[in-house]
């Protein structure tokens, strides 16, 4: 059974989907089985790939980083995707990254994201895979 919001990439065409709605059943592409990405939580490899979350909400709201020094976004090697994930899994905010931007992106406070609901934050690198991180927001403001 598929869980919502998991992940998981055709290892034939390299395409990538998410679960939507859960269901039975296992998701197939190219007539093989898909496989489920389970994010790294740690950071083994010389570019940082473990999302830094930063509540800010007197200022931006929320923003998610990718690495404690910012990842490399070129052509070869770059953040694909960043998103922030309600605890309840009501709320997703994703934004697409391409070479040359900064591996970050805002999340403003009306989005309730972060609001004492602790957040997910996932990032996909287009040569390492997917990594996540949780957060609590302890802004007395947001």
């Amino acid at each position: 059974m598929t869980q919502k919001l998991e992940l998981y990439r055709c290892n034939v065409c390299k395409n990538i989907v998410e679960v939507v709605l859960e269901g039975e059943g296992a998701l197939v592409c190219c007539g093989e089985p898909m496989e489920l990405l389970k994010p790294g939580t740690t950071d083994g490899a010389t570019e940082k790939h473990v999302p830094v979350i930063d509540f800010e909400c007197e200022g931006i709201g929320v923003k998610i980083r990718v690495g404690e020094f910012p990842h490399p976004m070129e052509p070869e090697h770059y953040i694909q995707f960043i998103e922030a994930i309600s605890k309840s899994k009501k709320i997703i905010h994703r934004e697409y990254l391409y070479p040359g931007e900064a591996p970050e992106i805002n999340i403003n406070c009306r989005s309730n994201l972060g609001k004492g609901d602790g957040l997910t934050a996932r990032e996909y690198c287009n040569i390492h895979g997917l990594f996540a991180t949780k957060g609590e927001d302890n802004n007395e403001n947001g």
